[in-house]
């Protein structure tokens, strides 16, 4: 995979491990924090860190963030900070902004001002934690769209010795099996799956209609 330029506004516990993590798989990272002791923590895992003020236009301007694949803020403590910093990097041009939001009058507000890819870390956390919590067979729980969620789901005992083919979830169920995975390899199963005879020890990658999916997981 080809590296890519991603710039990071906002080192709060997301920023610095996005920043980090971005950067693990190979990506040029530059990170922004109006804190000097935070750059300094973080200056030896990225590509670039500089102190710099993001509600400030002027010193958003000269730095190269209109050159990266995508900026992504990670302000959500301060709204009056986040939301000034989107607008800042409307106005110099940036084309493609994350930002993240903590809670639906910030996520509102960030929507008027254009930004369409918005994440909200400690809530999907929550969510993913009681869903888990709610059904022990389930590993993780992923929402993806309006009324539809992926989940990973150990294999259920009536699903075990049979095939994808003879199960029929998408017929039935309107449901799909995107991969498989066995937690003793490191490669999952992907692709062509109907013919696969279910193991005790596959976890299954299903994506559905939550009101479906809820049933699957009893």
């Amino acid at each position: 995979m080809a590296s890519k330029q991603f710039v990071v506004i906002g080192l709060g516990n997301s920023g610095f491990f996005l920043a980090k993590h971005l950067t693990a798989l190979g990506h040029d990272v530059l990170v922004i924090d109006s804190s000097p002791e935070k750059i300094q923590d973080i200056n030896a895992s990225v590509s670039q860190a500089v102190v710099a003020d993001s509600t400030r236009k002027n010193q958003l301007a000269t730095l190269p963030l209109t050159k990266v694949d995508s900026v992504v803020v990670c302000i959500s403590k301060n709204l009056e900070a986040s939301l000034l910093t989107v607008l800042n990097l409307k106005e110099l041009g940036v084309k493609y902004i994350i930002a993240k939001s903590s809670s639906y009058a910030h996520t509102t507000l960030l929507e008027k001002l254009g930004v369409s890819d918005i994440f909200h870390p400690e809530r999907d956390m929550a969510i993913s934690l009681a869903e888990r919590m709610n059904r022990p067979n389930m590993l993780d729980y992923l929402p993806f769209m309006e009324g539809f969620s992926i989940i990973e789901l150990v294999c259920p005992e009536r699903f075990i010795g049979k095939t994808l083919k003879e199960l029929s979830l998408t017929n039935k169920y309107g449901i799909q099996v995107i991969a498989i995975r066995d937690p003793l390899k490191t490669e999952p199963k992907l692709g062509n799956l109907a013919d696969y005879v279910l193991q005790e020890s596959d976890v299954l990658f299903i994506i559905g209609p939550n009101k479906v999916l809820d049933k699957i997981k009893d």
